[in-house]
């Protein structure tokens, strides 16, 4: 028990004897033990410092939602969800790669609104390239693949989307290919553009996190 509260059981006993409430010899004064433990535990809750609240959880993506009138905005905005991506970034390369032409195909065999080569579609099991959510989910967990294979560095993952990634590690880097380094270019400039005209993401409660994306 604390120095106060010893002092104040006293004036509780002593004011108990002057009213004839003095308790048998020996016996502790009335309500003592539960007065004391109330006071010391007042004592302790207001000596106790407080508990900062819980920071806010950071935005789960790299923008706000994609502008309207953007083609398949919700599929792709699902697709960048379930891969930890930038919604805007994947629309920027969907408008690259296909200009968001599901039917799209290249000479080279690549097929759909992210232009999946055959053999890449297969092993990341998409069965029909031509089928807008299928062609968007493999493109984003694709790109997600790179983006973790190159440390999250955009530029690079880009770049081995587009040339494929032995050519980027094979040069240390973002190919000195045209071709390549005009894709890196318009993409990231495509997913500025979403990010600009989508306006600032909203405001993040502390509800439960989700892992960060890029």
């Amino acid at each position: 028990m604390s120095v106060t509260a010893a002092a104040a059981v006293a004036r509780v006993a002593e004011i108990q004897q002057m009213l004839g409430l003095a308790p048998a010899a020996g016996a502790a004064p009335l309500g003592s033990a539960s007065f004391a433990a109330r006071l010391d535990g007042a004592t302790a809750a207001s000596a106790a410092p407080a508990v900062a609240a819980a920071p806010a959880v950071p935005a789960a993506t790299g923008s706000g939602p994609l502008p309207a009138g953007t083609p398949y905005a919700a599929e792709i905005t699902a697709a960048a969800g379930r891969h930890g991506i930038d919604p805007a970034l994947l629309a920027g390369l969907v408008k690259q790669e296909s200009n968001f032409d599901p039917k799209a195909g290249s000479p080279a065999g690549a097929q759909g609104l992210t232009q999946l080569m055959p053999a890449t579609a297969a092993s990341l099991g998409v069965t029909d390239p031509h089928d807008p959510a299928q062609a968007l989910d493999g493109g984003a967990k694709y790109l997600r693949q790179q983006l973790d294979r190159f440390d999250g560095d955009v530029a690079r993952a880009l770049a081995a989307y587009n040339a494929g990634p032995g050519a980027v590690e094979r040069f240390g880097g973002v190919p000195p290919y045209a071709e390549t380094q005009e894709y890196v270019r318009r993409v990231q400039a495509n997913a500025a553009d979403y990010r600009a005209a989508a306006g600032p993401a909203p405001a993040v409660s502390s509800s439960p996190s989700v892992h960060g994306t890029l």
